[in-house]
């Protein structure tokens, strides 16, 4: 006898639920825990304690930034290699000059996602680890949008992931927890070493109030006839001329702008320096208070290792002038970066200080001795008097 046919059609729905069902089923995969980032090694001569370097006035320091690569977690950042190894031949031939490098600083963007462990271990750290260990002089860095995010706000999902990423990685540099050069639970922190005092603050969120206030408390407490020069070092610049900059103004730098900036001319601040753009330009800023004239220099350095930036065009600073026209702010763009990337080379600035003299040098790593963004390569950061 036969039996009566089935058509395919009525069957599919009982297979789709047959299906599902064995699939809903099966037990959720756990998920592998992401890859906590390996702290950096300690430097070969690790900076003193504040009170032991007091006496100090002359030596050196090395700034750069935006070492992010296309290949992040993949391999070494090949870019920044060649920079880190132009810093460890400059800091051997300094050492035995009157202007030994005692510390290097990192305005940020260590990777591309700053969120994933492995791209710190894979492409950032090893390079440092050699730094620490060839070069032997202290590194800290101030955190990037790529590291934390760019959220204003203090403690969104991301930002946490990224602010423990970077904390993980420079846990060993940093002061300690409980420091009171540093700010708990932030990536935010300063340090003094001979005349020199160093701020390491975190412009993602420049409006941060908290921030805003351990910051004034550091300059007001700090003992000026020691510190003669106070260094800032965060990763968007207050005023910038590339992609980033120009006709747009980002809310980091506004903030900067409004906030921070003046609170540094209140405390006499020397010098600061960015990234963000990658390319190097040199901003001066002059400005009148009660103890005469001053100088606040305003360097971008963020020719580290990621894709470079050309210039784009002037910022608008008529309401920065306005808002501060009783300090006579005035703002010149003392170097330009080039209008195409190629005139924009991998590089790192040295600073040497000489009691409260401050004198700039940019090492083109990709152009040998070729760049010359003063009609040489260095610059003087004081004004004749």
């Amino acid at each position: 006898m036969r039996r009566p046919s089935v058509a395919l059609s009525s069957l599919l729905p009982l297979i789709l639920l047959s299906v599902l069902s064995g699939a809903a089923q099966q037990p959720p995969q756990p998920q592998p825990p992401p890859e906590r980032v390996r702290t950096i090694a300690l430097p070969a001569t690790p900076l003193p304690a504040e009170a032991d370097s007091r006496a100090v006035s002359r030596f050196a320091f090395l700034v750069y930034g935006d070492t992010r690569g296309r290949r992040d977690g993949v391999d070494l950042q090949y870019d920044h290699s060649l920079i880190v190894e132009s810093m460890i031949a400059r800091i051997k031939q300094l050492a035995e000059t009157p202007y030994p490098v005692r510390f290097v600083l990192h305005s940020g963007d260590a990777a591309v996602n700053g969120r994933d462990g492995r791209q710190w271990n894979v492409s950032f750290v090893p390079l440092i680890d050699r730094l620490m260990k060839e070069g032997g002089a202290p590194f800290f860095m101030a955190p990037g949008n790529h590291d934390v995010t760019s959220a204003p706000t203090v403690d969104p999902p991301d930002r946490r992931v990224g602010v423990r990423n970077f904390l993980d990685a420079m846990s060993a540099l940093m002061p300690a927890d409980g420091s009171p050069r540093r700010l708990a639970g932030y990536p935010v922190y300063a340090f003094g070493y001979g005349n020199t005092f160093v701020l390491a603050l975190d412009s993602n969120i420049a409006g941060d109030e908290k921030q805003f206030a351990w910051t004034k408390s550091q300059l007001e407490g700090l003992d000026r006839t020691r510190y003669v020069n106070v260094v800032a070092f965060f990763h968007h610049p207050p005023f910038s001329s590339g992609p980033h900059g120009g006709a747009i103004l980002e809310q980091p730098a506004l903030l900067l702008r409004t906030r921070y900036l003046p609170l540094f001319r209140a405390h006499h601040v020397r010098l600061t320096f960015s990234g963000h753009e990658h390319l190097f330009e040199h901003w001066v800023e002059r400005y009148t208070d009660a103890t005469g004239p001053h100088r606040l220099d305003h360097v971008v350095s963020g020719g580290g290792g990621a894709p470079l930036y050309p210039y784009q065009g002037e910022p608008d600073l008529r309401e920065y002038m306005r808002a501060n026209g009783e300090s006579k702010v005035a703002m010149a763009h003392l170097v330009k970066p080039g209008l195409e990337r190629g005139d924009n080379p991998y590089h790192y600035v040295i600073v040497r200080v000489d009691r409260d003299q401050l004198d700039l040098e940019v090492v083109g790593v990709d152009w040998g001795a070729g760049f010359q963004p003063y009609r040489s390569n260095t610059s003087t950061l004081q004004d004749r008097r």
